[in-house]
């Protein structure tokens, strides 16, 4: 623990396999939401949210209408819970040494006691596996104290986004967890509609960037970026971006695909002697850069304080 926060630390190489495990189980869970649910924009009606027992996917409707079924991973009990609106209840246990296969297999037949049939594309998406969830039995390790600081980061992190969040009078995505990639985010948009696409592009991209955004992140680290850290990115990516300033002083551009993402460790983080607003300074520094690149209109999408209304 860090002695300036009660936030716990997260050193990537020490949780990467548990980390793949806990990444694999949003995906299946994440493709129940998505096969069922009725489609919303910018991929919204496939997300996940942080809840005060784990990572849950909200309600989803099934069936004639009348019935909801909520999927948690429960990391306080450690284990991937059902419940419906006809009040069934089921539960598997995540043991570590448990594979990916059988917790697969175990979920689908939960689904079906149900009566659930979801349509879902049975690979990982994004991810370097060739292999269908039921096929994966290497994958078993599951660290559940390192999923559980894991979460404790992403509720602190969830409270704070929605902090700002509350700032923009303009459209604003729910601070949600998008399971291809494993990050919490939150993104801003100005109402303007974004070049399309190149033809080649994947739909999945091409309904995310339909329009311009700014947009905020977290996530626990991968290949490219061996520790767990916030992030912003503005798209179209306007040019002079990365001559903008960021604050903290610690945070700093980086070139990304191509374009510039604004960049700030979760170490840093750490550093700091009030966390809370170092993060808001970083979320509100990044889009104060990107808007004003953009040419978005700054004081109209300003939440102004009560007494100034």
């Amino acid at each position: 623990m860090s002695s300036k926060t009660k936030l716990p630390e997260l050193p990537l190489e020490e949780w990467e396999d548990s980390k793949m495990m806990l990444h694999l189980i949003l995906q299946i869970i994440g493709k129940v939401r998505m096969g069922l649910s009725p489609r919303k924009n910018h991929w919204w009606y496939i997300t996940e949210y942080i809840t005060p027992r784990g990572f849950s996917t909200g309600p989803i409707p099934y069936g004639d209408g009348f019935k909801s079924l909520d999927i948690t991973l429960n990391v306080h009990k450690g284990q991937l819970e059902l419940y419906n609106s006809l009040n069934h209840k089921n539960a598997i246990t995540l043991t570590n040494g448990v594979s990916i296969d059988i917790i697969y297999q175990r979920f689908m037949h939960a689904l079906e006691e149900f009566g659930i049939h979801p349509p879902i594309y049975e690979y990982p998406f994004d991810l370097p596996i060739d292999k269908k969830f039921s096929e994966l039995h290497t994958y078993r390790q599951f660290d559940l104290e390192y999923v559980k600081r894991f979460w404790k980061i992403l509720m602190w992190v969830t409270a704070v986004m929605r902090e700002f969040g509350g700032r923009f009078y303009g459209k604003t995505c729910p601070v949600q967890l998008y399971w291809h990639h494993m990050d919490l985010a939150i993104t801003r948009f100005n109402g303007k509609k974004a070049p399309p696409l190149d033809s080649s592009a994947r739909a999945s991209d091409k309904d995310a960037y339909s329009h311009e955004v700014i947009s905020f992140g977290f996530w626990a680290g991968d290949d490219t970026v061996r520790e767990p850290a916030f992030y912003s990115y503005t798209y179209p990516s306007p040019e002079g971006l990365e001559k903008m300033p960021l604050e903290p002083k610690s945070a700093k551009w980086v070139e990304n695909n191509g374009t510039q993402m604004a960049l700030y460790t979760y170490a840093d983080l750490l550093q700091e002697e009030n966390p809370h607003q170092a993060l808001l300074d970083f979320f509100e520094s990044s889009y104060q850069a990107g808007a004003q690149k953009a040419n978005w209109d700054i004081e109209g999408f300003r939440v102004p304080p009560i007494d100034e209304l």
